[in-house]
């Protein structure tokens, strides 16, 4: 009877174990995904790409990049609503100011410690980068060149810029934006001064200093002939960059309105103390718009700028000076 008890007390061990051990396989079955949850999985954590051609051939990025990296290009991402990463700099020119941005800075003149500091998934570059400098930047994040033909295209190179970063839907935003800003621009510029010439002249700071004439075709300022309908001086008509004017030629402007602004720093940078007495000079005050008042000087941060948002306090600031 013993042995009996003892053998069923035995059994009624085993059974248990053997219970104790299905419900450990079972449990441990259900907490091992699916084949589908292993895919879903690998799929979210992986990095989306793409193969574009840029100018110097195919490079792979990422479909909808979060960190970017656009040098010289910050007005158009801006423009986009995308914070960069880093803000493009250099020592003797400064950076864009107009913009706001607080980011790191990132000389281009120096290292690329900065821009591997600021991690980016992506670097979008102009016509500055030459093959050497784009290799080096493409050892940072995969990098994309804007094409040439976009130098002087405001619209076109934010379009691209923004089919680069995925949100083509955000440059259809910007422009209607910008047209409008243009359009109304351009409608109250023609009822104030009509066909009357219109003159852009830097100030060319530093050792040297002189003026320096824009042409109709300048990538900065070119639209204001092209988009707000202003009519040319003369000797800018048909000029795609600018000229350095002789003294025997600044008394010969005779441009109704003169647009001026420096080419570093601001007006009251006091290194510039020396380059504005030309502004003093009898020379350029014998100038015809100069005695009538009609000379406008600006701020050179987005003055030498062709982006879009630059664009548009140009014509902020043309309504300001010239329409009353």
């Amino acid at each position: 009877m013993v042995r009996t008890v003892r053998n069923a007390g035995l059994a009624w061990m085993a059974l248990l174990l053997i219970m104790m051990l299905v419900l450990t396989a079972c449990a441990e079955k259900a907490a091992e995904p699916t084949s589908t949850e292993q895919k879903a999985t690998t799929e979210n954590t992986a990095v989306k790409t793409k193969v574009v051609k840029d100018a110097y051939g195919d490079v792979e990025i990422p479909i909808k990049p979060e960190r970017v990296a656009a040098i010289y290009q910050e007005d158009f991402l801006t423009a986009l609503g995308v914070t960069p990463v880093v803000q493009w700099y250099h020592p003797a020119w400064g950076k864009q100011d107009y913009l706001g941005l607080d980011v790191p800075l990132f000389d281009i003149t120096g290292s690329m410690e900065a821009l591997l500091a600021a991690n980016p998934d992506i670097i979008i570059v102009d016509g500055y980068a030459d093959p050497k400098k784009y290799e080096e930047f493409s050892k940072v994040a995969p990098t994309y060149k804007l094409p040439d033909e976009l130098r002087n295209d405001t619209i076109g190179r934010l379009k691209k810029i923004a089919e680069v970063l995925g949100v083509p839907e955000k440059a259809d935003e910007a422009i209607q934006k910008y047209n409008e800003k243009i359009a109304d621009t351009k409608a109250k510029l023609e009822k104030a001064i009509g066909n009357e010439t219109v003159a852009v002249i830097r100030l060319n700071v530093g050792n040297k200093p002189n003026l320096a004439l824009f042409g109709d075709g300048n990538v900065y300022t070119g639209m204001l002939y092209k988009e707000l309908g202003l009519t040319p001086y003369s000797a800018a008509k048909n000029q795609e960059t600018h000229v350095v004017l002789s003294e025997e030629a600044i008394p010969a402007i005779d441009a109704d309105h003169i647009i001026v602004f420096p080419s570093n720093g601001t007006w009251t940078s006091e290194e510039n103390k020396d380059a504005l007495k030309i502004l003093e000079s009898p020379i350029w005050k014998s100038v015809p718009a100069v005695k009538k008042g009609h000379v406008y000087p600006m701020e050179r941060t987005h003055w030498q700028s062709g982006a879009i948002l630059a664009n548009m306090k140009k014509a902020d600031d043309l309504v300001k000076a010239i329409v009353k």
